[in-house]
């Protein structure tokens, strides 16, 4: 089960002061709960694409939002599928584009196929896009697709999701435009952009399609011989913040406080006074996605509907395990929590994701619960979502495939302490943003101890010391007492760098 937008210390088993998440909470109560996972990139369609291949974006195509996973590519789903798993996808995928709108600052790319490096992939990539979905009934999906043999298909986010839950939605709501429409949204007080009381009806929402798609697979493949695999994957809690029904209310503005403020930060840089600036001067975003500061009313605002879209969520991950349970299956599936993703969520007054990886969008949390090991535990050792897919098959007995970057984590499932010391994340932009000159490509090396990040043609990055500066307060990319330190994180980003080659496929010659 993954969550889009979540990050690490928004559940009740991670601390979260406030939110009350006891149905995630009682699978980490019966599983390992990693404290330091990290995702591939801090955004939704390359750190999925990640997940799927255990590959990183530079690497399997899908570099920032709005590329594509070229279906030539093997996930580990195919694999599990050759063995014979019945393969499932429920909720959101977003492995390609589903708005059909133009890319940032520029128009769609020339179908010539002179106009890039590589020669037109001839397959479908619209499978996700709204257009499929238009007619009434049930949009036919070609599978397998990414190796999913089944499909119900959740696209955007909000109260508006399109794919089979928009057919459904259609179906099941006879005033469905009036319950789409602006000028039907129910009333409040809430000042935060994209805060829209939804008139859509909790069990209309797409978390309770969702759920309810979710539990129909698992009762369907109970008295099936061979084993399955569901990816259940909620757009929640991703903006816009539109908690419906009791879910609005569920926490208050005042249950929350902005803890780490902008002036927390001893020398803010460049992307991070822009952001300031331009609130200041009462900027608007480039897109409803990007990173942009609020004022701490507003963000409190913010946090108060999340923490409702994720008690929905909580709740929709209850009833989804009990049909596990109740089904019979329970003791023989393992269960996994993860998200694609986190949020500033209020950190230097930022909200949403942007090129500055804080530990707010790159770590997110990740919970094993396997009926080998049903017993809480936890790990602070460093693990990324490239290691995802190796740990599946390693679990299910299967070795990855050539170019696999990822190494299985099975090793500390079953009590060793670590399997890497660092880790590498990737962000790319698809356009201008928060001041850069040009579309931002960022690396950042991560280690126990430190966080290192570079940015193209920048003369300026940042280092931060995460155990003396958890909340990455300190920018010490100019100290000259650490610049030995400095030097040394840049070379070991170098060899990360350097692997970046694709070892696939093997050759079969000499020369």
């Amino acid at each position: 089960m993954i969550t889009d937008q979540q990050r690490a210390d928004w559940l009740g088993c991670y601390g979260h002061p406030v939110l009350k998440t006891p149905n995630i909470d009682a699978i980490a109560a019966k599983g390992l709960r990693f404290d330091n996972f990290h995702v591939a990139s801090p955004v939704c369609m390359p750190n999925r694409a990640s997940l799927l291949t255990g590959r990183y974006p530079s690497l399997h195509g899908l570099r920032y939002n709005g590329c594509r996973l070229p279906l030539s590519a093997n996930t580990f789903v195919d694999l599990l599928a050759d063995v014979g798993y019945h393969t499932a996808a429920i909720g959101k995928s977003h492995l390609q584009p589903f708005t059909g709108l133009p890319p940032l600052g520029r128009d769609p790319v020339s179908t010539n196929e002179q106009s890039e490096a590589w020669k037109q992939d001839a397959g479908d990539y619209a499978q996700e896009e709204a257009d499929r979905y238009l007619e009434d009934g049930h949009y036919d999906f070609k599978t397998p697709y990414y190796g999913y043999e089944h499909i119900d298909m959740v696209t955007s986010h909000g109260d508006r999701c399109g794919g089979h839950y928009g057919q459904w939605f259609r179906k099941n709501a006879p005033d469905w435009k009036a319950l789409h429409d602006d000028a039907n949204q129910l009333p409040h007080n809430y000042s935060c952009p994209q805060a829209y009381r939804t008139p859509v009806p909790e069990e209309l929402y797409p978390t309770a399609y969702i759920r309810d798609k979710a539990m129909e697979y698992i009762n369907s493949r109970h008295a099936e011989k061979n084993p399955f695999f569901a990816f259940v994957s909620f757009p929640d809690p991703h903006h816009p913040f539109n908690p419906p029904g009791k879910y609005w209310d569920r926490y208050s503005p005042d249950d929350f406080e902005l803890s780490l403020p902008f002036s927390a930060h001893k020398n803010p840089t460049a992307p991070m006074r822009w952001l300031r600036d331009n609130w200041q001067d009462g900027g608007k975003q480039l897109t409803p996605q990007t990173a942009m500061m609020l004022d701490e009313q507003q963000i409190k605002e913010a946090m108060a509907l999340t923490a409702g879209m994720m008690a929905f969520v909580d709740d929709a991950v209850g009833d989804i395990v009990r049909a596990l349970e109740d089904s019979g299956q329970m003791d023989n599936t393992v269960i996994c929590y993860n998200s694609d993703h986190g949020d500033y969520l209020g950190d230097f007054n930022m909200l949403l994701k942007g090129a500055l990886p804080f530990r707010s969008i790159t770590r997110v949390p990740f919970i094993w619960s396997d009926p080998d090991h049903r017993k809480q535990s936890s790990s602070d050792a460093l693990v990324s979502t490239v290691d995802v897919s190796a740990t599946i098959l390693d679990r299910v007995g299967i070795k990855p495939f050539n170019g696999n970057q990822g190494k299985s984590f099975k090793p500390i499932i079953e009590g060793e302490k670590c399997i890497r010391d660092e880790l590498l994340i990737e962000f790319n932009d698809g356009g201008c943003r928060l001041g850069f000159k040009k579309a931002a490509r960022v690396r950042s090396l991560i280690t126990s101890h430190w966080r290192y990040t570079l940015y193209l043609d920048q003369d300026w990055g940042e280092l931060y010391d995460l155990q003396n500066d958890p909340d990455e307060t300190n920018n010490l990319w100019d100290s000259e007492s650490h610049f030995a330190m400095r030097a040394e994180l840049s070379e070991r980003l170098n060899h990360h760098l350097v692997t970046q080659m694709d070892e696939s496929p093997l050759s079969d010659r000499i020369a």
